[in-house]
């Protein structure tokens, strides 16, 4: 437990220092704080995420997997929604699972963020309003679930594995000052129209 928990606030830390870094550059003082709370050593770090862990986008930053997701939600202007009160829910794909839907559908990182309207359209299909832990989603097998793009998601659980449309669960209950992160292998892309 004690190593989940390093290894989340590595993390976590890690994506608060790329979520800084892809501010602009008129918040050098958040950006100075967030470098030197990422450089502190690490059971002062522990103790600091077990405190306040930090908004869903404090949390991506520093979790390090999720650097393109960070990106998209700054190059869609989301940064502050997500760092709103929420409480939001943020189904999060990794890194990896942005490359694979990226590749799958024949689009560059690049064009994805220059498209500000479909990025919007899916990073929203990928918010949930209110904090819906696991143990809530386990009970909505079979259910489809509002996300604030307005589009619903298909809950499916099978034993342990829970699916969000063809996203598989990897992570759960990441918990953020703001909301709950649960981590996808996949990005959720919304239906047409």
């Amino acid at each position: 437990m004690r190593h989940q928990t390093i290894k989340f606030a590595a993390i976590a830390s890690a994506l608060a220092l790329t979520l800084a870094a892809c501010g602009d550059d008129g918040n050098d003082e958040a950006v100075a704080a967030a470098v030197e709370t990422t450089t502190a050593p690490v059971e002062t770090t522990v103790t600091d995420a077990m405190a306040d862990p930090g908004t869903i986008v404090d949390v991506a930053v520093a979790a390090g997997s999720f650097t393109t997701l960070v990106a998209a939600v700054q190059a869609a202007g989301l940064v502050d929604t997500l760092s709103g009160p929420g409480p939001f829910t943020v189904f999060a794909p990794t890194d990896e699972a942005f490359a694979a839907s990226l590749a799958e559908l024949g689009i560059a990182a690049e064009d994805l963020l220059a498209d500000t309207e479909l990025l919007t359209s899916i990073l929203t299909y990928h918010v949930v309003a209110g904090a819906v832990p696991a143990a809530d989603v386990v009970t909505l097998d079979g259910q489809s679930v509002a996300t604030v793009n307005g589009a619903e998601v298909a809950i499916t659980v099978d034993g342990d594995t829970v699916m969000v449309n063809d996203a598989t669960v990897t992570a759960v209950d990441v918990m953020a000052s703001n909301g709950i992160i649960h981590v996808i292998d996949s990005v959720l892309i919304p239906p047409a129209g």
